[in-house]
């Protein structure tokens, strides 16, 4: 329930007690305004008749001078049960006054979120070394990268250009802030033998799958985006929500900040890549997801904006989606002609099977340069496993792409009965 509160001119209460009457909503009139020509109603709304009533109140000519609208456990009125049950089964998003408090109120002081963010690098960084997803999830529930990315979408979507710049500005310093934090962890772990300083950071599962840019990836943070923008402009909460946003941006920040303190510039550069793709898909699908739902700038979003640092920033920006999202296709499709050639070496022999598929990357460049594919297969057959797959796979690889790449075929033996 919402509890409404307007201030409305002497001439125009009748017309308002009126619309709200024809409404079904219980109101009263309270005290006077300083001036002494307005008079302050209040009524009870379920959430979701905020809009209509609000909406039906601007027909009616009533100017938004003062509204204040307030959360309250219950109200019991006359005609209380039959709004709840009139608007029970109705979606009505947040209006963007109400919108944009939300937003506000999400937004956390720089202090308290870099610190956050750090710490989360922190953890993510000690689950990814030790390759455990129990600790990788402790640091997304921390993480309040989910705060700035809403922030930045609802500035977007109703034209708020000062929230909508503090809020990138945010976003960008908490990511540097945790893969600082991130590599300087790892640099510790690293030279203080706590772990292996040749350690095949490849091999490890949990930042092996984050070395590049993939289209699943993409789906990942397309849809964390969306739904924390529905959940936002709904009367839910938003923080489960937020640990799925982290859980697409804090482990590949992590992974970056380790890449780097171990020297290897293939994965540092494969996992900024991909984690530059998802958070500006967060981003966009979040706005997205705004627009669609009705929100609407009052004015320009651009206007007021024509600085040379802006449109150098504006740039930036659009030349850092072209290139991620060129590099994605050209990734997701190269991960596509990988597993079709595998698909199609091991259908020779009826008794294998890939398990998994796994492309490692051996130079700067993840979209053109040599490459590992590592394939786990099963085999169900009698015997020793057929010899000549990899080198198989490497034929059709080579027919298919224009890439070096050294295959690797590893068999794990079932039994059936």
């Amino acid at each position: 329930m919402r509890l409404v509160k307007i201030l409305v001119n002497d001439d125009d209460r009748e017309a308002v007690a009126s619309l709200l009457e024809s409404k079904d909503v219980d109101y009263v009139i309270g005290g006077e305004s300083v001036d002494g020509d307005s008079t302050l109603i209040e009524f009870p709304l379920p959430t979701d008749a905020i809009g209509d009533i609000l909406g039906s109140l601007d027909e009616a000519g009533y100017e938004e001078t003062y509204t204040v609208i307030s959360q309250v456990e219950s109200a019991q009125t006359p005609h209380a049960e039959t709004l709840m049950d009139r608007y029970a089964e109705d979606f009505d998003p947040l209006t963007p006054r109400e919108l944009r408090s939300k937003a506000r109120d999400m937004s956390p002081d720089w202090t308290s979120f870099l610190v956050l963010m750090v710490l989360s690098a922190f953890i993510a960084t000690a689950g990814l070394l030790t390759d455990s997803p129990a600790i990788v999830v402790g640091s997304m529930v921390i993480a309040p990268i989910v705060s700035p990315a809403l922030a930045a979408s609802v500035g977007a979507a109703i034209g708020d250009r000062e929230m909508l710049a503090a809020s990138v500005r945010l976003q960008a310093v908490g990511i540097v802030a945790s893969i600082v934090g991130a590599t300087v962890l790892a640099l510790v772990i690293r030279f203080t033998l706590f772990a292996q300083p040749d350690l095949a950071l490849g091999s490890i599962e949990l930042i092996g799958v984050r070395m590049a840019p993939t289209l699943l990836a993409l789906i990942v943070g397309t849809a964390a985006g969306g739904a924390a923008a529905l959940g936002l402009t709904t009367k839910g909460p938003t923080s489960l929500i937020g640990v799925m946003i982290a859980a697409a941006l804090i482990p590949t920040a992590a992974a970056t900040g380790v890449a780097i303190a171990w020297g290897n510039p293939t994965i540092a550069i494969g996992t900024l890549v991909l984690l530059v793709i998802t958070i500006i898909a967060i981003n966009l699908a979040a706005t997205a997801v705004l627009f669609g739902l009705g929100y609407r700038p009052e004015g320009s979003l651009i206007g007021g904006l024509g600085s040379v640092k802006t449109v150098l920033a504006i740039a930036l920006l659009v030349s850092v989606v072209v290139l991620a999202g060129a590099g994605t296709v050209s990734q997701v499709s190269h991960e596509r002609t990988v597993n079709q050639a595998v698909d199609a070496a091991l259908a020779e022999h009826s008794a294998l099977e890939a398990i998994t598929v796994r492309i490692e990357y051996g130079v700067l460049s993840a979209f053109t340069g040599p490459e590992t594919v590592t394939v786990v297969a099963s085999y169900t057959g009698e015997g020793d496993p057929p010899s000549g797959v990899a080198a198989d796979i490497e034929e059709r690889l080579d027919e298919r792409t224009d890439r070096q790449v050294d295959v690797q075929v590893r068999f794990q033996d079932y039994q059936t009965a």
